[in-house]
């Protein structure tokens, strides 16, 4: 997948409390930055915190007639009940990058693990596993630019978070080369 890609679906999928939220509308942001079509919808469990939490993305360069995820290009599971939710996937060759730290090892083809939450504690903050792991999704699929979510951060936070929040983003994006 590339940024030549003309319609993308991505979905992020967590548990509440992750900001998996935040992550799917500053990927949704970026996108519009960048010119494209986007729908961006998102769900959660009853609990807020705890429960099961998900934002969907679909960025097009054309009018999106359908506003759900039909067929995911990347999946992002931080949770294992997220990865289990949306594993099937994989053997429909859907590319899954879940959070090893927290999710069980998968050895299937289409999954890859990352210790997503352990690099952001490692980073000096847990908090912002969020932004750590769309940075490897943005690298990954190339479905918006890095440049244009250092942008959409600088504009969303303030303060020692841009900082905290930038190099975050960037250590996705290494993680994502390894």
């Amino acid at each position: 997948m590339t940024t030549e890609t003309r319609h993308v679906e991505v979905i992020l999928a967590g548990t509440g409390g992750q900001g998996l939220i935040l992550s799917g509308i500053l990927l949704a942001e970026a996108a519009i930055l960048e010119g494209k079509n986007v729908v961006q919808t998102q769900s959660y469990g009853i609990a807020s915190r705890g429960g099961l939490s998900l934002a969907e993305v679909i960025i097009d360069t054309e009018e999106i007639v359908f506003q759900q995820v039909q067929r995911p290009d990347c999946i992002l599971a931080l949770t294992e009940e997220a990865t289990k939710k949306y594993e099937a996937w994989a053997a429909k060759g859907v590319p899954i990058l879940y959070d090893s730290t927290l999710a069980n090892a998968r050895t299937a083809p289409n999954f890859t693990g990352y210790a997503f939450t352990q690099t952001a504690s490692d980073l000096g903050n847990e908090l912002s596993v969020n932004i750590l792991a769309l940075g490897t999704v943005a690298a990954k699929t190339g479905v918006v630019k890095m440049e244009t979510l250092e942008q959409m951060i600088r504009k969303r936070f303030k303060g020692a978070a841009v900082e905290m929040n930038l190099k975050v983003l960037a250590a996705g994006r290494e993680l994502a080369g390894r």
